[in-house]
């Protein structure tokens, strides 16, 4: 999904605080980590509190001429809005702003398309980046006019016409990858079924992205199999794990349970992509038992607690025993919390 990609560059990022929302400078916080993990430079931030959004721009006038000098002196190129905007929104602030203009969910729909490996996750990440863009092409189109120099109005009833073109084609290609999906989640579902009546108990690891889950599988691989041989991916980045990984773990008294390490969370998490990745966190909604893994060393920890527990319960995972696994202790003084 070229039109997408979200290029090395630098950026100005932009945050609405809806009603003095408590955790607003987090959120500001990991928009900046979402970011750095496209390879962008953040070069300024702008924030605006408000009662209501502006319709028209997301912000006020004045704000727009505050980005457009932070824009010109830092020799930025692009920015970063902390919310989803509306088509509209998008076209009016490119306009304005006269460059290209990122939501945060499309920044997160770039981040999850790079790291994409097997051909469920592909599948995935393509069908929710399709339908944000349907609702916005007219939009994109114009961006990518403005990057390559060209004019988005010119030639306008013939760029009407490729307008119903490209959402004919973007609405087949929906079409086609769901149902390749359909094929692949049904495939997993056999699996699963198969896996449970072994009897096996089945445990997940959850947590917040770039928490250690993968580490953590792979500490147990190593410790009960004397191999490493089945590691998983792991990588210090975000969403390096987006696809299910299942190992079968065989403790010294010959017990025996299935251990799974799949996609970590964030706040926000676009709704196009927890409906696309559902069948993928099926998976732990099948567990006996959830181990929540905490990057400890984080300063904000307690506010990855919040978020994953409350990706959970949004997707209807509440009535499976959770137990605690607090990593890298050993960067950070303090007491570990007794219990959650």
């Amino acid at each position: 999904m070229e039109q997408l990609t979200i290029e090395a560059q630098k950026a100005v990022l932009v945050g609405v605080n809806m009603n003095h929302q408590p955790d607003f400078a987090y959120s500001m916080e990991e928009l900046a980590n979402l970011a750095s993990a496209c390879d962008v430079e953040v070069v300024g931030t702008v924030t605006q509190n408000l009662s209501r959004i502006n319709t028209s721009h997301y912000i006020g006038t004045g704000k727009i001429q505050e980005i457009t000098i932070m824009l010109k002196q830092q020799e930025a190129n692009l920015v970063i809005f902390n919310d989803e905007l509306s088509p509209s929104q998008l076209r009016n602030l490119e306009a304005d702003l006269d460059c290209k203009v990122v939501d945060r969910t499309l920044l997160i729909l770039d981040i999850f398309g790079q790291r994409a490996k097997t051909r469920e996750a592909q599948l995935q990440v393509e069908v929710a980046e399709l339908k944000y863009m349907l609702p916005r092409l007219v939009g994109l189109r114009e961006s990518l006019g403005r990057q390559s120099g060209g004019i988005g109005t010119k030639n306008k009833g013939v760029g009407e016409t490729k307008l119903e073109l490209d959402r004919r084609r973007i609405e087949e290609k929906i079409t086609a990858m769901s149902r390749e999906l359909e094929t692949l989640v049904a495939h997993r579902q056999i699996q699963r079924k198969k896996r449970k009546k072994t009897e096996i108990p089945v445990v997940s690891l959850v947590g917040y992205t770039n928490a250690g889950k993968s580490t953590v599988m792979n500490a147990l691989v190593e410790k009960f199999t004397g191999s490493k041989d089945k590691f998983v991916f792991e990588k210090d980045m975000l969403f390096a794990t987006l696809e299910t990984s299942v190992r079968n773990i065989e403790l010294e008294d010959k017990k025996e349970f299935l251990l799974t390490d799949t996609v970590g969370f964030v706040s926000r998490l676009p709704h196009h992509l927890v409906k696309a990745f559902r069948s993928t966190l099926e998976e732990v909604r099948e567990a006996d038992l959830l181990v929540h893994v905490v990057d400890f060393s984080n300063p904000e920890y307690e506010q990855h607690i919040h978020i994953t527990n409350e990706t959970l319960k949004a997707i209807g995972i509440e009535d499976i025993p959770m137990i605690y696994a607090f990593n890298k202790i050993d960067m950070k003084d303090g007491e570990i919390p007794e219990s959650q």
